[in-house]
């Protein structure tokens, strides 16, 4: 599997439950390592580009709104195994069907309001890493490091 980064957002739900803090506790707790951070507020145009995969389904358009009605928190991560390590702590996407212990079953409330999201898979994960951060926002490997 080897290190990997990933995309990690925390929702405006969980943003405006204040649980900002123990989300990011919970993922350096797992032992992934927090790369690059930032709270943004996106506009319309930013959420529809990012979930433009989704953009036949019938929720687009009620997620592009909850995307955009409050502040978000990007994170890029990276760890051994860290696409699979951050979805196994966010747990399901239907955050009636996570488990206590999991971010969504902690701090989401249904399939929408899920607290956070991730990458699926490495090329996601790159091509979302790319969308909110630039090289210089993003810590270098711990191997390049001094």
């Amino acid at each position: 599997m080897g290190v990997e980064r990933t995309l990690a957002i925390i929702k405006p739900d969980a943003v405006a439950k204040n649980a900002v803090g123990a989300i990011l506790k919970a993922i350096q707790d797992s032992g992934l390592r927090v790369i690059g951070l930032k709270m943004i507020q996106l506009t319309e145009q930013q959420a529809r580009g990012f979930y433009a995969v989704h953009k036949a389904r019938p929720f687009y358009g009620d997620l592009v709104r909850f995307m955009t009605s409050g502040p978000v928190v990007v994170a890029a991560l990276e760890g051994e195994g860290a696409i699979a390590r951050w979805r196994d702590l966010m747990g399901p996407t239907d955050a009636t069907k996570a488990p206590k212990g999991t971010i969504r079953g902690d701090f989401g409330s249904d399939v929408e309001r899920n607290a956070s999201h991730g990458s699926d898979a490495p090329e996601t994960a790159r091509v979302e890493l790319a969308y909110f951060f630039n090289a210089a926002e993003i810590q270098a490997p711990v191997e390049a490091l001094p």
